[in-house]
Protein backbone atom coordinates (compact mmCIF):
# COMPACT_ATOMS: atom_id res chain seq x y z
CA UNK A 1 0.00 0.00 0.00
CA UNK A 2 1.17 3.54 -0.68
CA UNK A 3 -0.23 6.90 0.30
CA UNK A 4 0.79 10.51 -0.15
CA UNK A 5 1.41 13.13 2.52
CA UNK A 6 1.49 16.83 1.69
CA UNK A 7 4.04 18.66 3.81
CA UNK A 8 5.01 22.25 4.56
CA UNK A 9 8.75 21.61 4.94
CA UNK A 10 10.90 23.28 7.62
CA UNK A 11 10.23 20.73 10.37
CA UNK A 12 6.75 19.57 9.49
CA UNK A 13 5.90 16.72 11.89
CA UNK A 14 2.96 14.62 10.64
CA UNK A 15 1.40 11.72 12.56
CA UNK A 16 0.77 8.93 10.03
CA UNK A 17 -0.09 6.20 12.56
CA UNK A 18 -3.74 5.92 11.50
CA UNK A 19 -2.83 5.48 7.84
CA UNK A 20 -0.31 2.75 8.65
CA UNK A 21 -2.79 1.02 10.98
CA UNK A 22 -5.36 1.08 8.13
CA UNK A 23 -2.84 -0.67 5.88
CA UNK A 24 -2.39 -3.36 8.54
CA UNK A 25 -6.16 -3.87 8.78
CA UNK A 26 -6.42 -4.11 4.98
CA UNK A 27 -3.66 -6.73 4.89
CA UNK A 28 -5.74 -8.91 7.23
CA UNK A 29 -2.82 -10.75 8.83
CA UNK A 30 -2.53 -11.82 12.45
CA UNK A 31 1.21 -11.64 13.08
CA UNK A 32 4.05 -10.10 11.14
CA UNK A 33 5.87 -6.86 10.53
CA UNK A 34 4.95 -3.53 8.98
CA UNK A 35 7.80 -1.97 7.06
CA UNK A 36 7.20 1.74 6.47
CA UNK A 37 9.36 3.71 4.04
CA UNK A 38 9.15 7.33 2.88
CA UNK A 39 10.59 8.22 -0.51
CA UNK A 40 12.85 11.24 -0.22
CA UNK A 41 16.28 12.22 1.03
CA UNK A 42 15.18 15.30 3.00
CA UNK A 43 12.64 13.70 5.32
CA UNK A 44 12.46 10.84 7.78
CA UNK A 45 10.33 8.51 9.88
CA UNK A 46 10.39 8.09 13.65
CA UNK A 47 8.40 6.33 16.35
CA UNK A 48 7.86 8.96 19.04
CA UNK A 49 5.35 10.63 21.29
CA UNK A 50 3.59 13.14 19.04
CA UNK A 51 3.53 16.00 21.53
CA UNK A 52 4.10 19.72 20.98
CA UNK A 53 6.78 20.15 23.66
CA UNK A 54 8.79 17.18 22.40
CA UNK A 55 8.47 18.43 18.81
CA UNK A 56 9.91 21.81 19.83
CA UNK A 57 12.70 20.09 21.79
CA UNK A 58 13.60 17.97 18.76
CA UNK A 59 13.66 21.01 16.49
CA UNK A 60 16.07 22.71 18.91
CA UNK A 61 18.34 19.64 18.93
CA UNK A 62 18.21 19.26 15.14
CA UNK A 63 19.16 22.92 14.73
CA UNK A 64 22.20 22.41 16.98
CA UNK A 65 23.29 19.37 14.97
CA UNK A 66 22.62 20.72 11.46
CA UNK A 67 21.38 24.33 11.40
CA UNK A 68 19.25 25.26 8.39
CA UNK A 69 21.14 28.51 7.82
CA UNK A 70 24.65 27.00 7.74
CA UNK A 71 26.76 27.01 4.58
CA UNK A 72 26.80 23.44 3.21
CA UNK A 73 28.85 22.21 0.26
CA UNK A 74 25.64 20.63 -1.03
CA UNK A 75 24.22 24.14 -1.58
CA UNK A 76 27.06 25.06 -3.90
CA UNK A 77 26.59 21.97 -6.05
CA UNK A 78 22.80 22.16 -6.41
CA UNK A 79 22.17 25.89 -5.78
CA UNK A 80 19.55 25.18 -3.15
CA UNK A 81 19.36 25.46 0.63
CA UNK A 82 18.44 21.99 1.85
CA UNK A 83 21.82 20.60 2.89
CA UNK A 84 20.74 20.48 6.53
CA UNK A 85 17.61 18.55 5.54
CA UNK A 86 19.71 15.86 3.87
CA UNK A 87 21.92 15.52 6.96
CA UNK A 88 18.92 15.18 9.31
CA UNK A 89 17.34 12.59 7.02
CA UNK A 90 20.52 10.51 7.06
CA UNK A 91 20.68 10.71 10.86
CA UNK A 92 17.10 9.57 11.57
CA UNK A 93 16.46 7.41 8.52
CA UNK A 94 13.57 6.96 6.13
CA UNK A 95 12.16 3.64 7.31
CA UNK A 96 10.70 1.84 10.31
CA UNK A 97 9.82 -1.76 11.10
CA UNK A 98 7.02 -2.33 13.58
CA UNK A 99 5.80 -5.73 14.82
CA UNK A 100 2.18 -6.74 14.29
CA UNK A 101 0.45 -9.05 16.78
CA UNK A 102 -3.20 -10.07 16.57
CA UNK A 103 -3.61 -7.65 13.60
CA UNK A 104 -2.48 -4.64 15.70
CA UNK A 105 0.69 -2.53 15.40
CA UNK A 106 2.74 -3.08 18.55
CA UNK A 107 3.36 0.56 19.43
CA UNK A 108 3.75 1.83 22.97
CA UNK A 109 0.94 3.78 24.61
CA UNK A 110 2.58 7.12 23.80
CA UNK A 111 4.22 6.08 20.55
CA UNK A 112 3.12 7.25 17.12
CA UNK A 113 4.59 6.88 13.63
CA UNK A 114 5.69 10.37 12.57
CA UNK A 115 6.93 11.63 9.24
CA UNK A 116 9.23 14.64 9.58
CA UNK A 117 9.86 16.84 6.56
CA UNK A 118 13.08 18.81 6.90
CA UNK A 119 13.13 20.30 3.40
CA UNK A 120 13.14 24.00 2.66
CA UNK A 121 9.78 23.94 0.88
CA UNK A 122 6.48 22.05 0.75
CA UNK A 123 6.56 18.60 -0.80
CA UNK A 124 4.29 15.69 -1.57
CA UNK A 125 5.80 12.62 0.07
CA UNK A 126 5.06 9.05 -0.93
CA UNK A 127 4.93 6.57 1.92
CA UNK A 128 5.12 2.84 1.22
CA UNK A 129 3.77 0.30 3.71
CA UNK A 130 4.64 -3.37 3.22
CA UNK A 131 3.12 -5.97 5.49
CA UNK A 132 5.12 -9.18 5.94
CA UNK A 133 3.67 -12.23 7.64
Amino acid sequence: MTFEVKTKGHYDFIDITDKVAAAVREADIKDGTATIFVKGSTCGLVAMEYEEGLIKDLINIFEKIAPEDADYLHHRRWVDKNGAAHIKSVLIGTDLNIPIEKSVLQLGVWQQIVLIDFDERPRTREVIVKILS
